[in-house]
């Protein structure tokens, strides 16, 4: 029996490695659904369980330990990419330098506080680059702080040391920052409505026609040159509903149904004439029950050959005498506009006769049980193509030693832009949000477990020490004091919702334990799409920053 047990958690193999690694994720997930004081930690306590683990003398083999951890991290950031990959850049055109600008005002602040702290409190530069990248939990920061010190003859080892003490509270300080921004500045009407991404994106709106100037115009005449997104759903004639095909005569008091961007509504007023009154956007409306004649429906592309096809090579509306409205992609509401390209496992809303509407069916295919077989080789290629972007150098100037996107960096930014760009390749890129939440998962848990038990042998007796507990202080101080300053500011005076909020702190911390925090405790997937907005950014330039501050200040 004792060898059995020495087998299965002791001696160093790939079922040990596979036993241990698997036992500390289950009991850190198991602990961590425990609240106290109504907050729990969630899967972050799976680095917590990892520590604890390794300071009662479990370890796996070095060498399978450093893989399953890589592994692990790039498959979370890589499937993280893939699932923000399709709002990211409308995300960027909108939002994306008012996100920025306070997740990099996070690293400067950061960054001055270290260098101030080093001088007031005596911590040597090596101690407070380590001190640093903890409290950020930015490891590959830590590696390009440890060549930078190699180069110039100093021994790296204490900040790897001063790295690991204090990223326990690194990951737990975001966490913790983001409860005590929404204990006490938060309001509710800051807070993210579960279909806010939808009500920015989409505006629904009738128009009577009453302008002369269109009087006896085709709706394609109408359309041809202008600037505007929108598409006309209904059309009603004399009481009668009718598909707005492009050749229909717009005629006076005709009422439209027209679905555009809110910021375009009242432009269209002018060039329709009259906006009707009544709202649209409610979420209750039963659009079936508007008019007997017409159908209204949703239809999921599962077809391979639609993938990557723009919306108008179709010719759905002239050939089968429907009309689409809207297309659901990945959470987020689009206008279907016909340089939409369209992606396996969009959802389009469809109107017309019903008869029609089952021969659309046919072809986009809308074969639910298709799309639950993820396309793993998109997976792995991805994951490929991000470990060779993130090992390439990259030559800054005023530094020697080149930067690189590492572990990290290069598969989110691979994962957004295959996630973006990948059904215009033709790729099958798509994966069921529970397939992507279920990749996420398993990538984390391994790269937390792996953390934690590596930390943990050391870490104990490193804290009790005088230095140990002032390394734990002032990187509290680096986590805390930026995170809170920053985000008190881009609630109040940027008058940011808090999901975008938590996503853009924790993006600039580099800190997926927290967002996975923010993902649980707040709807929608604005944390999620505002990390990776930001993340790739700041990763990289805390990368940079790091080196700076050590050419510079070390003496």
């Amino acid at each position: 029996m004792i060898d059995y047990l020495r087998i299965l958690f002791i001696e160093h193999s790939a079922l040990q490695a596979i036993v241990v690694l698997s036992l500390i994720s289950a009991l850190g997930l198991m602990v961590g659904k425990v609240r106290l004081f109504g907050i729990s930690l969630g899967i972050t306590f799976v680095f917590f369980a990892g520590i604890i683990a390794g300071h009662f003398g479990l370890s796996v083999d070095a060498d399978m330990l450093f893989y399953a951890e890589t592994f692990g991290l790039v498959l979370f950031v890589y499937a993280l990419g893939l699932q923000v990959g399709p709002g990211f850049f409308s995300s960027m055109r909108t939002e994306g330098v008012k996100l920025l600008l306070p997740a990099i005002a996070v690293l400067l602040i950061g960054t001055i506080m270290a260098i101030a702290l080093s001088y007031t409190a005596s911590v040597s530069i090596p101690d407070i680059s380590g001190i640093l990248c903890g409290a950020t939990t930015n490891t590959p920061a830590l590696a390009a702080a440890q060549q930078t010190l190699d180069q110039l003859g100093i021994d790296g080892s204490s900040a790897a040391l001063s790295c690991a003490i204090t990223y326990p509270l690194g990951v737990v300080g975001v966490i913790l920052a983001i409860i005590f921004l929404r204990k006490l500045f938060v309001r509710q009407t800051d807070m993210p409505q579960p279909d806010s991404k939808h009500k920015k994106n989409v505006f629904i709106a009738s128009y009577c026609v009453t302008n002369p100037a269109i009087f006896g115009k085709t709706i394609a005449e109408l359309t041809h040159s202008w600037h505007h997104h929108c598409v006309i759903s209904r059309m009603w004639h004399n009481g009668h509903v009718l598909i707005p095909m492009s050749d229909r005569v717009l005629q006076e008091n005709d009422i439209l149904l027209v679905i555009t961007k809110p910021e375009e509504a009242e432009e269209l007023r002018l060039i329709f004439g009259k906006q009707e009154q009544k709202d649209w956007n409610s979420e209750n409306i039963d659009w079936n029950k508007i008019d007997s004649e017409l159908t209204s429906q949703r239809i999921l592309v599962t077809r391979p050959e639609i993938n990557g096809k723009k919306l108008s090579t179709l010719r759905l509306r002239n050939n089968y005498g429907i009309n689409i409205s809207r297309v659901y992609r990945s959470g987020v509401q689009l206008l279907a506009t016909p340089n939409l390209v369209l992606q396996l496992g969009d959802r389009l809303t469809v109107v017309g006769e019903a008869a029609d509407i089952k021969r659309v069916e046919k072809i986009l295919g809308n074969a639910v049980q298709s799309l639950n077989e993820p396309n793993l080789v998109s997976v792995f290629i991805g994951m490929i193509l991000g470990l060779m972007v993130g090992s390439i150098p990259l030559s800054v100037p005023g530094i020697s030693l080149p930067v690189k996107l590492g572990l990290a960096g290069g598969p989110i930014i691979v994962g957004i832009l295959i996630g973006t760009f990948g059904p215009r390749l033709h790729m099958l890129t798509y994966t069921t949000r529970s397939a992507n939440m279920m990749l996420r998962a398993i990538g984390l848990n391994l790269y937390l477990a792996c953390l934690g038990l590596d930390a943990g042998a050391h870490f104990f007796e490193t804290v009790v020490r005088p230095e140990g507990i002032l390394w734990l202080i002032l990187g509290l101080l680096i986590t805390f004091v930026p995170v809170v300053l920053v985000g008190i500011f881009a609630l109040r005076v940027m008058k940011l919702d808090f999901g975008s909020i938590s996503g853009l702190l924790c993006g600039s911390m580099a800190n997926p334990m927290a967002l996975n925090y923010a993902n649980d405790t707040i709807e929608g997937d604005n944390p999620a799409v505002a990390y990776a907005t930001v993340y790739p950014v700041c990763m990289f330039l805390r990368v940079i920053v790091i080196q700076l501050v050590i050419m510079l200040f070390v003496h």
